[in-house]
């Protein structure tokens, strides 16, 4: 069944591709299409009411939040975010303990712009990796879902959007509320968890993502726990675990994911998906 995602259809699509005499350009015209329809659906999902364009879409939405009217002023924070996200990290962790992580997250407002700009797919299309986690979670049976280090709930609107109960989770509070802000905008309901204040209900979800998460976590095999608990028997956990150096991001403190895995499997978890081709992103599942 999990052979029909897009990474795997796209790989198959070039492993056989001389065998069927189909040309390179062929594969890459094809590959693009495939990328371009994710997107679409990605986009469709994010824009504002009465927005048709996503870069805008996305400055208008900051810009509202701000209280700035001048777009021009909210595309240079979005270019500046980056920078200013390593310098708050430099500022604030001097050591990479729970106290401080939680600290620096939980007021990491220049977070909004950086996640909210690569979200627009204007510098890679690694966010469309929700699309293909939209496309598992479409093959299981159940609707509950949750976004674990939900950042600025672009993921739970997707979600939401293709009628999934949604709940996003994160130790943010300020992310949170910006989520919260946009589920309003767009007059959707969602349920949000701050996670410095309450834990997961135990048993509730059936398919979790958790995008990009498990690099910044200062106890990421905790975290499988309670995505384990979280978890209804047989659910699934959708992730990327891993992550490449990257100086720009500081904030990246897990090079060793090997604990992660042996946890998953120490829990019974199976391996049952493994992009390979395009983001890297596996799904496990729980026993049931």
């Amino acid at each position: 069944m999990f052979d029909e995602l897009l990474p795997a259809r796209l790989r198959e699509l070039w492993r056989t591709a001389e065998q069927k005499g189909i040309s390179r350009d062929e594969c890459i015209a094809t590959q693009e299409r495939e990328l371009e329809a994710c997107a679409r659906i990605w986009r469709d999902a994010l824009l504002m009411p009465n927005e048709d364009d996503l870069v805008h879409s996305t400055l208008v939405e900051i810009g509202r939040w701000r209280g700035i009217d001048d777009l021009s002023i909210v595309q240079r924070r979005c270019a500046e975010a980056v920078r200013a996200v390593k310098h708050r990290w430099e500022q604030t962790v001097k050591d990479v303990g729970e106290h401080e992580v939680e600290k620096f997250y939980d007021g990491a407002d220049d977070y909004i712009e950086e996640l909210m700009w690569w979200h627009t797919l204007s510098e890679d299309n690694s966010p469309l990796a929700y699309v293909v986690a939209l496309e598992f979670a479409s093959m299981i049976p159940g609707k509950s879902y949750l976004d674990f280090g939900s950042g600025v709930g672009s993921g739970a609107l997707l979600f939401r959007r293709h009628g999934f109960e949604v709940t996003s989770a994160d130790v943010s509070s300020v992310l949170l509320s910006f989520c919260r802000y946009r589920f309003e905008q767009r007059a959707l309901d969602a349920k949000f968890i701050d996670l410095k204040e309450s834990t997961l209900p135990e048993g509730a979800f059936d398919f979790i993502t958790a995008m990009d998460v498990f690099e910044h976590l200062v106890d990421p095999v905790g975290s499988v726990d309670l995505i384990n608990r979280a978890l209804k028997p047989g659910g699934y956990i959708y992730g990327r675990f891993g992550a490449d150096e990257d100086p720009d991001r500081p904030q990246h403190i897990v090079r060793d994911f090997v604990p992660v895995f042996e946890r998953f499997a120490k829990l019974g978890f199976k391996d049952v998906f493994r992009d390979d081709w395009l983001w890297g992103h596996q799904v496990f599942q729980k026993g049931s």
